[in-house]
């Protein structure tokens, strides 16, 4: 039963008016930041005056802070109850006073591109302008790739089209594609979507199972062509894009954008694509265990043991995870706890509420966690999940300046990873019988669809790219023969490399946004040397792991992870992984013996 919200308990309810008291005070605020805005134009071509730099940046970085309580709260409010008119109304106003004043500022960065390195190198270090050595810096770094402005005007106008092969799939892979329904197995005919797919790719049926495979692939086997005429299109964005800024191929020119070197990339790919051989092992298991005479890419998703229901309520699985991350010590316990308590977390489903679970970070104020909790196995897990996520931004608030408090994407799945890592190393300690085996299981899951997964991905778009980069064809042919041949490599020879999993490339909205999902591997990577770590040594160990967290963007990504004794440009954090994912795989075997 789902209640109104207003029956939800207090002390279960995020607390939004910690970013404001009132709907009052944030429309205060927002007629205040929109009489400000006009008046950042004033500095436009007065940038070389350092007095009039220094309060251009100030007025930039006031509007940009009200900017973010306005559309946190807005936002947050919404997603209390998404059928909520009102702030609907009050989200899409800070959405659309934030365009206007990005065009209001543009001229900022363009600006001071014109300035030379030597003086913006003084910038940065210069006590007037603490907090933004960060700034000027990556200024520098574009310097190096900044066209004349007749060509930067043309690269921007061609920002109108250049990015439409993202939105056709969006919309083919959202509104136009066609599933055929099939049958569960009661002989009930079920309307196939994505989501509906992941759920019957569980079902105890493997005939349930095939139908609703050959529905999801048949169905992007019959756009092939068009699907891989789009996509070969935004490669081709991609590699005019790099070699227009001089790069010699788009995966460097998307690394540096990270400032990350793609030494890093080509690491990943090195190390578990020579490290498939456990995962052949895994998935021979899976066969054993499951069974069954043929295991095929439909019967992966197949719990190898039953899913466990804890039926664990809320307040006793926020005292597992305090317990389970009790080794980092207590000053991080105390701020956890107080989370718990002090308004961070929005608990319990209700009426109208945004599904799912996220973190928010809020500068000067504290991080709040939206959650939708059941008593599953899952749900605890993302209560780990969610509050790495609000730790990691509670430290990085509460340690830098507000220009530099955001972390990079690139570092982000890291902490919340970590304490996932912790949690279930927690329960293993007294979990026995069928569900230690489901914590193993759960674990080698984890790495099978995060390091494993996405480390093919990867190298799939590698692939793709270099391709069109050689000025070869990139044809549906050539796709589905690459994913494949992939395929084949990354799962072994135990299980049936069914035909049609040829076009799951052609369903991967993230091959969208090219050389993304590598992150989600070199951050499971990073994870697992942090979390052993942290058993290991201890509160000696956090005080380096809390220069990770408190680091928000003050530095290079690598060089934060480094801050954490993990250097992902070294072989050590992938040894270190695929040693963890074969000892758990040794102890399953076991189980099953």
């Amino acid at each position: 039963m789902l209640y109104d919200r207003n029956e939800v308990d207090a002390k279960y309810q995020w607390r939004l008016s910690d970013i404001f008291a009132t709907e009052e005070a944030w429309e205060e605020c927002f007629f205040a930041t929109e009489e400000l805005m006009p008046k950042i134009a004033q500095y436009a071509d007065t940038l070389a005056d350092e007095d009039k730099l220094l309060e251009c940046l100030a007025l930039a970085k006031t509007i940009s802070h009200n900017m973010e309580y306005l559309y946190a709260y807005a936002r947050m409010h919404l997603d209390e109850n998404t059928a909520n008119a009102d702030f609907q109304a009050k989200t899409t106003r800070v959405e659309m006073l934030s365009v206007r004043y990005d065009s209001l500022s543009s001229f900022i960065q363009p600006e001071l591109s014109q300035l030379s390195a030597e003086r913006l190198a003084e910038l940065a270090g210069s006590a007037r302008f603490e907090g933004y050595d960060v700034f000027f810096n990556d200024i520098i770094r574009d310097k190096n790739i900044i066209l004349s402005k007749q060509e930067e005007k043309l690269l921007g106008e061609v920002g109108i089209f250049a990015y439409t092969n993202h939105d056709v799939f969006t919309m083919f892979d959202n509104a136009d594609v066609q599933f055929k329904p099939v049958k569960d197995e009661k002989g009930n005919t079920v309307e196939m979507s994505h989501g509906m797919y992941g759920l019957l790719l569980q079902n105890p049926s493997q005939e349930v199972r095939k139908d609703a495979f050959d529905s999801m692939f048949e169905a992007y086997k019959s756009h092939i062509n068009t699907l891989a005429a789009n996509y070969a299109g935004n490669v081709k964005k991609d590699w005019f894009f790099a070699k227009a800024r001089g790069f010699s191929s788009a995966l460097d020119y998307a690394m540096y954008r990270e400032n990350v070197p793609s030494t890093c990339y080509k690491k990943l790919l090195e190390a578990v694509g020579e490290g498939t051989k456990p995962l052949h092992k895994y998935i021979a298991l899976r066969k054993r265990a499951l069974g069954l005479k043929t295991l095929n890419m439909y019967d992966l998703y197949l719990p190898l043991v039953p899913e466990q229901e804890l039926a664990m309520p809320y307040e006793e699985a926020v005292e597992v995870v305090k317990e389970a991350l009790k080794v980092m010590g207590e000053e991080y316990g105390a701020t956890l706890a107080s989370a718990f308590k002090n308004g961070w977390v929005d608990a319990y489903e209700s009426k109208g509420k945004r599904s799912g679970a996220y973190a928010w970070g809020v500068y000067g104020v504290h991080p709040f966690v939206l959650l939708n909790y059941q008593p599953t196995v899952h749900e605890v897990f993302t209560i780990a999940h969610e509050l790495g996520h609000a730790m990691h931004s509670y430290y990085s608030n509460s340690s830098q300046p507000e220009q530099k408090a955001g972390y990079e994407i690139f570092v982000a799945e890291i902490a919340s990873t970590v304490n996932e890592v912790l949690l279930l190393k927690h329960l293993l300690k007294t979990a026995t019988g069928e569900f230690r085996q489901f914590l193993l299981a759960y674990y080698l899951d984890m790495f099978r669809t995060t390091l494993f997964r996405q480390t093919m991905f990867s190298e799939f778009e590698v692939a793709a790219h270099s391709k069109v980069e050689k000025g070869e064809p990139l044809t549906a042919d050539d796709m589905c023969g690459l994913y494949y041949e992939l395929n084949k490599k990354y799962y072994g020879r135990a299980v049936e490399h069914n035909d049609l999993i040829k076009y799951e490339w052609a369903r991967i909205p993230h091959f969208y946004t090219s050389f993304y999902v590598y992150k989600y591997a070199t951050g499971i990577t990073t994870a697992v040397s942090i979390a052993n770590n942290l058993l290991s040594q201890g509160s000696a160990y956090f005080e380096k792991y809390k220069k990770f967290l408190s680091a928000g963007g003050s530095m290079p990504p690598l060089d934060i992870i480094r801050l954490a004794d993990v250097d992902l440009e070294s072989d050590a954090p992938y040894k270190t992984a695929m040693a963890e994912f074969a000892a758990t795989l040794e102890e399953l075997e076991k189980t099953f013996a």
